[in-house]
Parts: C-alpha cells; sequence; structure tokens
C-alpha cells in the first residue's frame, strides 16, 4: 500500500509517489489556479476602483449643482423676489386622503408666498397618473380652504417627476419666472433643471422639521438622472395643449 491508514492528510509527494497525478499534472493545475486567482484579483480592483469613481462622480455633480444654485435658493419669504407663480412640487398623499407632512409644508410655504404678494399665481404639479391616484386635486382643495382663489390655482396632473414639472410649467403653463416651493433636500435639483431649461428660478425652502437622511441620499442619484435628462433634452410623457398663467385657473 502506498497509503498508510492512519495519514489523514495526503501531500503531493504522496500522490507523486503512487503516480496518481504526475509532477507535470500537478504543476500545470497550480500555475492555472494562479493565474486564474490573479484574473479574479484585477477584477475585483478594477470593480473597486469604478464604484470609488462613480460615487466621486456623483458627489461631484452634486457639489456642483448646489454651487449652481445656492444664490437662488431663499428660507425668508420676505426676501425672495417676486416671480409670476408658485410651483408645489408633488409628494405623497395618504390613503386617508390627506396631504402628507411632506406636501403640507410645501402647501403652507406656497399660501405664505401668495399672502406676502409674491406671486400672482399657485401651479400644483403631481402624478395623476391613473383615477385612484391624484396628488394635484386635494392640494386644490387645501388651498381654497385657506382662502386662495379658484381663478388664481392651476394644476398640472402630469408632473410624474422634477424634470417633467419643470419642462411643463415653461411649455405648457408658459411660465418664465418661477418660486419653486419644495425641501432644501430637492431644491438644488429642482431650481438647477428650471434655471437651465430656460425660467427665471428661484426656490423657497419649506423645511419645517427634520427629514430622514435617506432623501438626501436619494437626491444625490435624482442629481445625475436630472443631467441626463437635461443633456439629452427628454421630452415629458405628456405635453398637450397651452394652459397659459395669464388665463383663468377655472378653465384648467
Amino acid at each position: 500500500m502506498c497509503f498508510k491508514r492512519k495519514r489523514r492528510r495526503v501531500n503531493i509527494k504522496s500522490f507523486h509517489r503512487c503516480n496518481i497525478f504526475p509532477r507535470s499534472t500537478l504543476l500545470f493545475f497550480y500555475v492555472k489556479i494562479n493565474f486564474i486567482l490573479k484574473i479574479i484579483k484585477k477584477i475585483i480592483k478594477i470593480v473597486i476602483y469604478l464604484v470609488i469613481l462613480i460615487i466621486l462622480f456623483i458627489i461631484f455633480i452634486s457639489i456642483i449643482i448646489k454651487l449652481k444654485t445656492k444664490a437662488y435658493i431663499w428660507n425668508d419669504v420676505k426676501e425672495i423676489p417676486h416671480t409670476e407663480v408658485a410651483v408645489i412640487l408633488g409628494a405623497s398623499i395618504l390613503t386617508n386622503g390627506n396631504l402628507s407632512p411632506i406636501l403640507i409644508d410645501r402647501v403652507d410655504s406656497a399660501i405664505k408666498l401668495y399672502n406676502a404678494k409674491k406671486v400672482e399665481k399657485i401651479l400644483v404639479t403631481g402624478d395623476n397618473s391613473t383615477v385612484a391616484y391624484n396628488e394635484v386635486n386635494p392640494v386644490r382643495i387645501y388651498l381654497l380652504g385657506k382662502g386662495i382663489p379658484d381663478k388664481n390655482i392651476f394644476l398640472d396632473h402630469a408632473g410624474f417627476d422634477t424634470y417633467s414639472s419643470m419642462y411643463r410649467a415653461r411649455d405648457i403653463f408658459l411660465a418664465d419666472s418661477i418660486t419653486i416651493v419644495t425641501q432644501s433636500f430637492h431644491l438644488p435639483r429642482s431650481v438647477f433643471i428650471a434655471r437651465v431649461l430656460g425660467m427665471n428660478a428661484y426656490g423657497l425652502n419649506a423645511d419645517n422639521g427634520h427629514y430622514k437622511f435617506r432623501n438626501y441620499i436619494r437626491e444625490m442619484f435624482a442629481n445625475i438622472k436630472a443631467v441626463i435628462n437635461l443633456v439629452l433634452y427628454r421630452e415629458p410623457k405628456y405635453l398637450g395643449k397651452e394652459i397659459p398663467l395669464t388665463g383663468d385657473g377655472r378653465d384648467n
């Protein structure tokens, strides 16, 4: 017998003595495995470098957008410049039909703008892609309850995302100067999109509490999407006929 039963581990010399694997075959396997391991290590390094570059690129874009829009974002209604319309960006509606806390903060800030005579009209944008889900009509009802005249409330039922809302504000509602009302984590991207699209846009900070950290992380990725949309000059899913803000909101 070539192997002793008491011996648990089998070394290469044992295989060689028993002629199970010739030395040349073992050497081939050794070289092959080392080659494969080197390739795997290189692939892992490349993946790590790519991930780092992507993260740095995302951070870089976010910093540029923030710097480009900083001068156009305001916290005080009294100091913000006068514009034609306040644009309330959509947010979720609760299952009972009430506005979510984030949306209430946006709407209340827009009301302050209107009452301070900083805007003439209010444009409510949001998702109304199905009959069962409507982000704009509940806001209209809320505004009416706060004393905003119906004729000065315009509704954009196809504001499915921030880019679409800004694009449609310009091309459908013919807005030239706007004040975007949303939270601080959302304002830089919103103002950036609007100004690149050619509007004289400002942003009013609607913060009224602490918001989840994931909102800020999400924005970093949303910034990349915004840049891609602007570079490709993507058209929104729906456009339609013009609804000038100089008209009557009740005809909307």
